[in-house]
């Protein structure tokens, strides 16, 4: 039996915006983002199967409102509709986390209802994505963001910043890209964490602490320390 979660956390109320909830880690991933903190999620392999992750969500019921599935990134594992139909069947409210890569499968989990809230990482410009994630799957990304923006379910848009990864000026020139698209609403800029385990290796992040003047009318840059 396919193992494709590679941990359960039990309760957050940090990771879904208003519910009390779960979360799914799912192994493997494929982005190799230098400042990524799950390397272990996303070099190793998964140990419970869809299976076990479901009697775990039974055993929740009423407990809990919410599942967030995260990663690695959960959409290369076709085993998640199944899982998400049987999690609403539940009655469970769901949110992804994703980098974006697979639109047809958020696509799909769209016109199912089996998702009803997206984090999307917006990892870079198209410029500087092979850099920062290892991948050329910026056209993917940008496919998702469209995807989103034309549908009904509520979504954020997020990027961790490193200051020798994204400057001031690519954050500046990533919230004209959100413009460009239409996006409206909170973009949620992640500091790096210093002094954590991570997939690459960086030196030290200093903080630039006036990110937030980059807000426009439109988008509102929301800082997470």
């Amino acid at each position: 039996m396919p193992t494709p979660i590679y941990n359960i956390t039990p309760f957050t109320l940090l990771d879904y915006p208003g519910r009390t909830a779960c979360i799914l880690w799912f192994a493997g991933c494929n982005m190799r983002c230098v400042y990524c903190y799950n390397p272990d999620i996303v070099l190793g392999k998964g140990r419970l199967s869809i299976a076990e992750a479901l009697a775990f969500l039974r055993s929740r019921r009423g407990l809990l409102q919410g599942v967030v599935l995260s990663g690695g990134e959960c959409t290369l594992h076709p085993t998640i509709f199944p899982l998400l139909e049987t999690a609403k069947e539940y009655g469970f409210d769901v949110k992804i986390d994703t980098n974006g890569s697979q639109p047809k499968v958020l696509e799909a989990l769209i016109a199912r209802q089996l998702v009803d809230y997206v984090a999307l990482d917006f990892k870079a410009l198209k410029h500087r994505y092979q850099a920062i994630t290892k991948s050329g799957l910026f056209p993917e990304f940008a496919e998702s963001l469209f995807l989103l923006n034309r549908s009904n379910v509520p979504f954020e848009v997020r990027t961790t910043v490193h200051c020798d990864l994204i400057s001031r000026d690519d954050l500046q020139a990533m919230v004209s890209f959100l413009q460009q698209v239409d996006y409206r609403g909170p973009y949620y800029i992640q500091r790096f964490l210093n002094d954590v385990p991570i997939l690459g290796r960086l030196s030290r992040s200093s903080k630039n602490e006036h990110l937030s003047t980059l807000s426009t009318d439109q988008i509102q840059i929301v800082i997470r320390e």
